[in-house]
């Protein structure tokens, strides 16, 4: 965690006073939440937007002032975390449960930075799961379909419960040898009517920092 810690404080140097900045959701999001608001409290001025409701509710314990989509254009940076990293820059994300809005959010930011340790830097994408966010209704026969793509879809349960989404969707974490075409699956998933959308995030990161065991971090370059 502490890798996470120190690239997520080195992605939040980018944040000048007067943007609006993205927050992410997860563990790397959770320290980039963290140190945002203890620049605002030293002065810095930014409105953010959130991709959860557990982000959301952080900034606001944070005093970091919080805008909606009705009030802005588009986001200046997103500073998020990923579940794979591929040496494009294509992403996995999702893990946390809340991947649609981290797309939404991400799509409309001029620059997203993406933090992630070490381990999660992949030659192919596919070890993590791939989550795909999915309507309740005739959400058998969408498992059904992510079958026939070579998937082995499983549904989320939290607290032996289904897990639902802060979009009131179900998650299917669909289990993959690899994925060595992400672009070729993104356009099978966006076919099948009833995902939402899914955890691939292709051509969406500007800046990747990568943070190491020993302390150090490093920002790639593709």
């Amino acid at each position: 965690m502490e890798s996470k810690r120190i690239a997520a404080e080195k992605a939040v140097e980018s944040i000048k006073d007067g943007m609006i900045v993205g927050l992410g959701t997860g563990s790397t999001a959770y320290y980039a939440i963290q140190k945002i608001g203890q620049r605002v409290k030293d002065g810095l001025s930014v409105k953010a937007i959130a991709t959860s409701k557990q982000s959301e509710e952080l900034a606001i314990d944070l005093n970091i002032p919080m805008i909606s989509f009705t009030e802005l254009e588009e986001i200046d940076v997103t500073i998020d975390g990923a579940d794979e990293v591929d040496g494009e820059w294509n992403l996995i994300k999702g893990g946390g449960g809340a991947l649609l809005r981290e797309k939404i959010v991400a799509a409309a930011s001029k620059l997203l930075i993406v933090v992630v340790d070490e381990s999660k830097v992949v030659p192919v994408l596919g070890r993590f799961p791939l989550p795909v966010e999915i309507v309740p209704f005739g959400f058998e026969m969408t498992v059904r379909k992510l079958k026939k793509l070579g998937a082995e879809p499983v549904i989320r349960r939290e607290d032996h419960q289904i897990f639902v989404t802060d979009n009131g969707n179900y998650i299917a974490d669909c289990h993959f040898e690899s994925i060595p075409e992400p672009e070729k699956l993104h356009t099978m998933l966006n076919l099948i009517p009833g995902i939402v959308d899914h955890g691939l995030f292709i051509g969406m990161a500007g800046q990747v920092i990568v943070g190491s065991t020993d302390g150090s971090v490093r920002v790639l370059s593709k």
